[in-house]
């Protein structure tokens, strides 16, 4: 809005100011279209610093993003490597338990033999 509006007064203003020829030997339509001229190029400047801003801020959060997700891929990683060694001892303790009650039981079927005797 703001430029739009900048950009129609210089217009006015240049076309109001070249209803007749100066000495410069410049035309009302070439005042106007220098005007307008000036005018783009003052906008094109204008606006070159807030796109270089918002471009350079793009690239910080796709460079955070990226950061993000190499870290959550590691911790991730880790989880897996540290549910595989858990999940390992289980079984490692569970094949102890299983021997143990084993030779629990054949020391009772011993005992019962013994007594039966």
């Amino acid at each position: 809005m703001k430029t739009t509006t900048m950009f129609t007064a210089l217009l006015v203003l240049a076309l109001a100011a070249g209803c007749s020829r100066e000495e410069d030997g410049m035309g009302p339509a070439q005042k106007a279209g220098k005007a307008v001229d000036e005018a783009g190029d003052k906008v094109a400047r204008e606006l070159r610093a807030p796109l270089e801003k918002a471009d350079e801020a793009a690239k910080k959060l796709a460079e955070r993003a990226e950061e993000e997700r190499r870290q959550l891929a590691e911790r991730t990683e880790d989880a897996r490597e540290k549910i595989k060694d858990a999940t390992e001892e289980a079984g490692r303790g569970l094949q102890k338990v299983t021997g143990k009650v084993g030779e629990k039981v054949e020391q009772a079927g011993e005992k019962m033999q013994d007594a039966a005797r």
